[in-house]
C-alpha cells in the first residue's frame, strides 16, 4: 500500500485557525492564535492584525515570524518560518493599505457583501496587514 506524501503547503492552505510565533523584546516567543490565509500562487502567508497589539509591536521590531497550523483531527501539523512585511494601518477607508487588506479578504473568503463598511472598520480597528514571505515550510502527518 502506497501513501500520498504528506504536502504541508496543502495544510496551510486549508486551515482556518493558526498560532503566530513572534519574538518579544526578551526573546522569548510570543503566541497569538490567528485567522491566516494562505496564498499559494504569492507562496505568502496573510494575517490581519490590530496596530499595536504584541504581534504587530513585535514584528515591527523583528520582522522573524513563524506560523504552526493543524489538522482538524490533530494528526497532522505544518509550521512555516519566515519574514513578515507589515502594511497600515490606513487614515482613510480608500488607502492603499486598505485596498491590501481587501486582497487579503477576498483570497481567503471572497467577496464581501458590504465592501465600504469592510473598509470602514479596517480604518476604525486600525488594522495591519501582515504579508509573511515564507522561506521554509515543514511538516508531518502522523497517521
Amino acid at each position: 500500500m502506497t501513501s500520498t506524501p504528506f504536502d504541508p503547503r496543502a495544510l496551510l492552505a486549508e486551515s482556518k485557525l493558526g498560532i503566530l510565533a513572534t519574538i518579544k523584546s526578551d526573546g522569548r516567543p510570543q503566541l497569538s492564535p490567528v485567522t491566516p490565509v494562505y496564498d499559494p500562487d504569492e507562496d505568502v502567508i496573510y494575517v490581519s492584525m490590530v496596530e499595536g497589539r504584541a504581534k504587530t509591536t513585535n514584528l515591527r521590531r523583528d520582522p522573524r515570524v513563524s506560523l504552526q497550523v493543524t489538522s482538524a483531527d490533530g494528526f497532522a501539523w505544518a509550521t512555516a518560518d519566515g519574514t513578515a512585511k507589515l502594511t497600515g494601518p490606513a487614515s482613510d477607508p480608500h488607502d492603499p493599505e486598505v485596498d491590501a487588506l481587501v486582497h487579503y479578504y477576498r483570497v481567503g473568503a471572497g467577496e464581501h457583501p458590504d465592501w465600504d463598511e469592510y473598509r470602514s472598520v479596517m480604518v476604525s480597528e486600525r488594522r495591519v496587514l501582515m504579508t509573511m514571505t515564507i522561506e521554509h515550510v515543514y511538516g508531518a502527518k502522523v497517521r
